[in-house]
């Protein structure tokens, strides 16, 4: 399995801005599916945003849609989160996935079609 790091978490206002990392190891990143998924204190853990192997498809949460960017650098081993427009229930542990298999066309949105996971960042947005 691959290992997943994250990085890039932090706290900012209302408006701004954060991208967030996701360093693997191994030689096969570009096989993988990448995921990010986020969790708050006392909710499920929830679908943000995934990117197909060479990163030509993305798809997003609908919370997430038009202010969020999920992008990929399979020469870096990296997985990105460009997060813009920030709100405070954007508020949560940011976790990165991977998944080695396929997506059907019901697509790769649940967590539990993911295998591997990153420890999680935490990002704060304050009112």
């Amino acid at each position: 399995q691959v290992q997943l790091v994250e990085s890039g978490g932090g706290l900012v206002q209302a408006g701004g801005s954060l991208r967030l990392s996701c360093a693997a190891s191994g030689r096969t990143f570009s096989s993988y599916y990448m995921g990010w998924f986020r969790q708050a204190p006392g909710k499920e853990r929830e679908f943000v945003a995934y990117i197909s192997r060479r990163g030509v498809m993305t798809y997003y949460a609908d919370s997430v849609k038009g202010r969020f960017t999920i992008s990929r650098d399979n020469a870096k081993n990296t997985v990105y989160l460009q997060m813009n427009s920030l709100k405070p229930e954007d508020t949560a542990v940011y976790y990165c996935a991977a998944r080695g298999d396929g997506c059907s066309a019901y697509g790769c949105y649940d967590h539990n079609q993911y295998a591997s996971w990153g420890q999680g960042t935490q990002v704060t947005v304050s009112s």
